[in-house]
């Protein structure tokens, strides 16, 4: 079997007498999208906060393309190729779709050498941000502030601006929010494509995409996880049921 991309062992955190994060343990493997699901307030996206290194956490390991990153920052973690969405968007608000993402060609092509170049007239960089945004379905909205994009253009900038610094890895952090049917429909797909460049640790809500992509599914309630599996283990384990997706699924 192929070595873990990603690998998190007993991962604990806690905020006082609150365990946010309680012995966790999970594998994101080559090619693998690994949904992370749990009601709100289960401690999802403090776990994806410690994994890109924006939180310490108390005890255990974090290893990354078989290195321990665990005393590793949040750059040095993208460095190596950890690529993060965001629950609450990040984008420089007052710069065009097409801006953001060239300045994300730019820090991942090193050029700070072009640091007194104007970015918007550099043809490289240009074309590489254009690239990513037709990916993501943007292309049309390439010169509009990114503040006046949608709240689903904007997730769909952000993972623009993840592809351009070329992750092993990507953390999406609830990739469909505030998307409606059609948006979320095709967003599906292209994630699902998006597998075979690098694996995905998928944080949703959105269930139908979660059956329809993950691979393995970890159901994550109270900072602990009670249960990982495929899709049709998830939805027959009686104790997941019961905490998380109701008696009807």
């Amino acid at each position: 079997m192929a070595e873990p991309v990603l690998n998190i062992c007993n991962l604990c955190k806690s905020f006082g007498a609150l365990k946010a994060t309680d012995d966790v343990s999970l594998d994101l493997y080559p090619g693998e999208i690994h949904a992370l699901i749990g009601p709100n307030g289960a401690g999802k996206s403090t776990l994806i906060h410690q994994i890109a290194g924006t939180l310490k956490h108390n005890t255990g390991s974090i290893h990354f393309m078989g290195r321990d990153v665990s005393a590793l920052g949040v750059s040095h973690r993208a460095q190596l190729g950890l690529g993060r969405t965001f629950q609450i968007s990040s984008l420089t608000p007052e710069f065009s779709a097409l801006r953001n993402v060239m300045l994300a060609v730019q820090a991942n092509q090193g050029s700070s050498f072009r640091f007194w170049q104007p970015v918007m007239a550099d043809a490289s960089l240009k074309d590489r941000a254009m690239h990513m945004l037709e990916r993501v379905g943007l292309v049309d909205r390439a010169p509009v502030p990114s503040a006046e994009l949608s709240h689903g253009e904007r997730r769909q900038l952000e993972i623009a601006i993840a592809l351009a610094l070329e992750p092993k890895a990507f953390l999406l952090d609830e990739p469909m929010a505030g998307m409606g049917p059609e948006g979320s429909k095709r967003l599906t797909g292209f994630l699902d494509t998006l597998r075979h460049e690098a694996p995905i640790l998928l944080i949703e809500h959105d269930m139908d995409a979660v059956f329809a992509l993950a691979d393995r599914i970890s159901v994550l309630v109270y900072g602990r996880i009670i249960a990982t599996g495929t899709v049709d283990d998830i939805r027959r384990n009686p104790q997941v049921r019961e905490a998380y997706l109701g008696e009807s699924v």
